[in-house]
């Protein structure tokens, strides 16, 4: 009777590490970014930046807002380095383009002063959340050195590499 009982315990608790690995497995194919999307949106927005003629600092982010990639392009603002990285980590927290979660943490807005959680948020624009084919967030990329509208348009590109 007891070989049974412990026979049984056994199998319940192979079939529940089967079951609890699968599922983990699972979840980090669907939905977060591969090292390789991750290096070609970081070349897809370093070509853009080129296009531009400005030099920036540029990171991807995974699904867990962990720094997957990242490119500092020579004399960049070092400064800036930290920026592309908040703006990544930023817009994946809340899968919003920085730009936009910006719109809402002004003075009287519904999350004023939210950029100071979190270690630190960036507020304006440079950072997009990364969809697959699905439309699925899997990252986020963060861009800074220009204009905040070349940050946008830099990352924009990096974003949508993927899936083009």
């Amino acid at each position: 009777m007891k070989t049974k009982i412990s026979i049984s315990k056994s199998i319940t608790s192979l079939l529940l590490l089967i079951l609890i690995n699968t599922g983990v497995v699972y979840a980090q194919t669907s939905t977060d970014i591969s090292h390789e999307d991750a290096l070609k949106a970081v070349l897809a927005a370093k070509e853009k930046a080129e296009q531009l003629d400005v030099l920036v600092n540029i990171a991807v982010v995974d699904a867990g807002a962990n720094l997957k990639a990242f490119i500092r392009m020579d004399d960049s603002f070092l400064g800036s380095i930290d920026v592309a990285i908040k703006k990544a980590k930023t817009s994946r927290y809340f899968d919003i383009n920085t730009g936009d979660l910006g719109k809402l943490t002004q003075p009287g807005g519904i999350i004023y002063n939210i950029e100071l959680s979190n270690d630190g948020l960036v507020t304006f624009p440079g950072g997009v959340p990364i969809k697959n084919e699905n439309g699925k967030i899997i990252g986020a990329i963060g861009v800074s050195g220009g204009t905040i509208e070349q940050d946008h348009d830099i990352a924009s590109v990096g974003a949508n590499a993927i899936i083009e």
